[in-house]
């Protein structure tokens, strides 16, 4: 009984919140930017609406050579067709897209790992990578560098190429082998 009647006091020494009849929630406070009609958004977000600032001479030469060493290290473990497209000063979120093929699901993985290893040599971190849970799709995110290694029937799928088809393309020197590819059929997705 004593313990009840303590628990009461406190609960009754409390400050009262800020709660409007018709809510369970506290009223928020009114900050400069609520207060003055504006809308706040994550730092992030803002990051990757806006253009990303023109980068130096120096920088664009570092990111090229880092997109040519990936696309060498994919040639290393026989990708096929490569292509380097130059969206420097179209995207947001890179400076290269590069995009290979391969023959089989175990290839595609294969090239994926050899990159990433290479790219590690390089002391380039990855940032991230997504779809190489099948075998059929890779993308290796490296910041101004991302490389797509798609099983190439999936890659005639997707047509990633197409859309940055206004986009410069950068010229690689692509061994006779790397350009022949097989028919393998329709892709099944």
């Amino acid at each position: 009984m004593l313990r009840l009647k303590q628990v009461k006091k406190k609960a009754a020494a409390k400050p009262k919140s800020k709660t409007s009849k018709t809510s369970s929630k506290p009223a928020r406070r009114a900050g400069s930017k609520a207060a003055s009609g504006m809308k706040a958004v994550p730092a992030r977000a803002l990051q990757m609406d806006a253009p990303r600032p023109p980068s130096s001479a120096q920088a664009q030469r570092e990111s090229l050579a880092t997109a040519r060493a990936a696309i060498d290290a994919a040639l290393a473990k026989k990708a096929l067709l490569p292509v380097l497209i130059d969206v420097s000063g179209r995207a947001s979120y890179t400076d290269f897209i590069g995009v290979v093929s391969g023959r089989s699901d175990r290839q595609v993985d294969a090239i994926a790992d050899h990159v990433h290893k290479v790219m590690q040599e390089r002391g380039r971190r990855l940032l991230g990578r997504e779809g190489t849970a099948n075998g059929r799709w890779a993308l290796l995110d490296f910041g101004d560098v991302v490389l797509h290694v798609f099983y190439h029937p999936v890659r005639e799928v997707f047509d990633i190429e197409s859309l940055w088809i206004d986009a410069p393309r950068v010229k690689l020197q692509v061994p006779p082998e790397a350009m022949v590819i097989a028919s393998d059929g329709p892709a099944e997705l």
